[in-house]
């Protein structure tokens, strides 16, 4: 039998909590967050959370350090409330890049991340396309880790997209570039970088046919999309007739707005796991994930199965 569901939001992505709670038809519990003169957080629950099955929602963007704090709080707080069971959910997680020793002498930062988390006092974790996917091993609580691919497939599909090509930026994305192919049909190629001798500049190039295509690359985060224009740049000169990016996190740091304003991309799609006010601009399309974490949540309050949102 499932337990009562409560909605807890953070400051960091308040829209999309609205949308998960309107689809949920559950209210946001009442909650004070501010801080104190000093700049330290300050936070208290305003209702009665005992025996709960609680999920916090907050996506760990910028001002990042401020929003993991909030989370870890609002997690204390709650772990001293005598709740059932509380679940982190966190539709965009940090430091998800450094989840390796690469460098003599450097932090793994996503897995001192994910233990502090669990300290904290999340029992579960729910989270939206993780940069690497090992980083669930780093909890030791269960931790479901969905896609957004489903939404972003359905939104291509609607456009009925000839001659298409799905790029992946990378070797690494190549499993996400594949499973949107299979999806939406068309052919499927791969940017890699070479460098030509020592000590010389990488350059780009492509595995696959994108002459006279349409393209569509598919990759999990744009930060300052250097990497994602360059590709652009590169499959128009090897012919293709026009070229779509498509992410799940739009961090959009430093220049990235206007790399993305002025390149040969015709139209960017991310969905809404970072909020965008203040960020929009014409070639930008923003998908819902409410609908996808709100049916997660859903599903982990009844028992039920989670795994068919995983793919």
């Amino acid at each position: 039998m499932s337990k009562v569901l409560k909605l807890i939001s953070g400051n960091a992505n308040k829209s999309l909590a609205k949308e998960i709670s309107d689809y949920l038809e559950t209210p946001l519990v009442d909650v004070l967050l501010t801080k104190f003169s000093d700049g330290e957080i300050r936070v208290q629950i305003n209702e009665n959370v005992r025996g709960a099955d609680v999920f916090v929602i907050q996506s760990l963007t910028h001002p990042v350090n401020d929003h993991i704090m909030e989370l870890l709080l609002l997690l204390d707080a709650l772990k001293r409330s005598s709740t059932h069971r509380i679940t982190a959910v966190i539709p965009y997680f940090a430091y998800a890049r450094q989840d390796r020793k690469d460098k003599p002498r450097v932090p793994i930062s996503a897995k001192l991340l994910a233990d502090i988390i669990q300290k904290a006092g999340a029992d579960r974790v729910l989270t939206v396309d993780l940069h690497s996917a090992q980083i669930q091993g780093f909890f030791d609580c269960p931790v479901d880790n969905i896609y957004a691919l489903p939404v972003i497939y359905e939104y291509l599909k609607a456009k009925n997209i000839e001659d298409l090509v799905i790029v992946s930026p990378d070797a690494g994305g190549v499993e996400r570039a594949r499973m949107l192919q299979n999806r939406l049909g068309g052919n499927l190629a791969i940017i890699y970088k070479k460098r030509p001798a020592p000590n010389v500049v990488e350059t780009l190039d492509v595995i696959g046919n994108v002459e006279g295509k349409n393209a569509v690359i598919i990759d999990d985060i744009i930060d300052t999309a250097g990497t994602i224009v360059a590709a652009a740049d590169m499959l128009k000169s090897k012919g293709a007739k026009s070229v779509i990016a498509a992410c799940t996190h739009p961090v959009f740091s430093g220049p990235a707005i206007e790399r993305l304003k002025n390149s040969a991309i015709e139209e960017v799609i991310a969905t809404n796991t970072i909020p965008l006010e203040g960020k929009e601009f014409d070639k930008l399309t923003v998908l819902s994930v409410a609908e996808l974490i709100g049916e997660a949540i859903k599903r982990i309050n009844i028992e039920s199965s989670v795994s068919s949102l995983f793919i």
